[in-house]
């Protein structure tokens, strides 16, 4: 396997919780709604403090 494939491959892999609602959220559209509807509304949607909380209440075990 390439390196530079591995790399990607490990940026790629959730962390916790977070991580994985927020490919759902991208994958589905939603995470653009959500953007759109903070960006009109001029309020900050949240998205990356309430990521990160999900990913350190809900962490993956590094598996090697």
């Amino acid at each position: 396997m390439k390196l530079e494939k591995y790399i990607q491959m490990k940026s790629n892999q959730s962390k916790g919780l977070g991580d994985t609602i927020e490919k759902i959220t991208t994958a589905t559209g939603i995470k653009k709604v959500v953007d759109t509807v903070s960006k009109v509304t001029k309020k900050p949607c949240g998205c990356k403090k309430r990521k990160e909380k999900l990913n350190d209440m809900f962490p993956y075990k590094d598996k090697k």
